[in-house]
């Protein structure tokens, strides 16, 4: 296991990091540890970097906090190593309480094996990547028709990992936070909301000013940092592109992130940092 090369401790950009969280803050419940994880698309070397780093700490806790970890979605495309991640997400959740969700990059890669249609709209948002990750050749892909390369996903993608992402959830409950991929469509109950605004929507959820049923915390939509408005909070901060890889951990009343960064040679810096609740 490779150690963090690197402990970097900010100051908030939200507050003082020792600034105590408000008696009336969102919470979870006692005793638990919630780790989410944005976006990953593809990046298996900061995955595989943060998933140490959580382990470390999980294992510096001890017996007395029990600890879940869940996966925002996007795991697959545009990043090098799509496989990859998803044989590394599999293998944690073997000893881990990981729990992910299912994002609009798995949605799309899963109809792809029937639907020319949404294959094409696949590969135009990253999902050559994902193919060559599994070991298609790069000439006969480029020399391949949308059957041909229809033909690649069934004989180069396992069976097991469309079981796997297939077997993703779309809302995770804890306390008063909610984990989803995209967002919420504000105003409509959870246990209405639709498959496809879990997954896709945009707007008019980021702008939403009002409360939620719970604080939402999401990815799917790129910042360059975690924005924390109060009713929502996004964590993806672009890993495929940026080369950083964040995480929201809440505990209790309190919120922390920390940061996987790739640095030159593949070193990599490890940021933490306080999260104003």
């Amino acid at each position: 296991m490779r150690k963090p090369s690197m402990f970097q401790f900010l100051r908030s950009r939200f507050s003082s990091a020792n600034a105590p969280a408000r008696s009336d803050a969102p919470r979870v419940p006692e005793g638990e540890r919630v780790y989410a994880v944005g976006d990953i698309h593809g990046r298996s070397d900061l995955f595989a970097e943060m998933i140490d780093v959580i382990e470390q700490e999980i294992a510096e806790a001890g017996e007395g906090i029990r600890a879940t970890v869940i996966l925002l979605g996007d795991l697959v495309d545009r990043g090098p190593d799509s496989a990859g991640v998803l044989w590394l997400a599999r293998k944690w959740q073997k000893r881990r309480d990981v729990r992910i969700l299912a994002g609009n990059h798995e949605e799309m890669f899963l109809k792809s094996f029937e639907d020319t249609e949404v294959l094409k709209h696949f590969l135009r948002h990253g999902g050559r990547e994902t193919l060559l990750s599994y070991g298609v050749d790069r000439k006969a892909f480029s020399r391949a028709t949308i059957d041909g390369v229809q033909t690649m996903l069934h004989e180069h993608v396992p069976a097991k990992d469309r079981q796997f992402m297939e077997g993703f959830e779309n809302l995770v409950r804890i306390g008063d936070y909610i984990f989803v991929h995209a967002g919420i469509e504000p105003g409509v109950p959870l246990d209405e909301q639709s498959t496809r605004t879990l997954r896709w929507i945009r707007e008019p959820f980021l702008s939403h000013p009002e409360a939620h049923e719970g604080v939402v915390v999401h990815g799917h939509t790129i910042t360059d940092g975690v924005e924390s408005t109060g009713n929502r909070i996004g964590i993806d901060t672009g890993a495929y592109a940026s080369g950083r890889l964040t995480a929201l951990v809440v505990e209790g009343a309190e919120r922390r992130l920390i940061g996987v960064v790739e640095g030159a040679k593949g070193v990599f810096t490890i940021e933490a940092e306080r999260l104003a609740a």
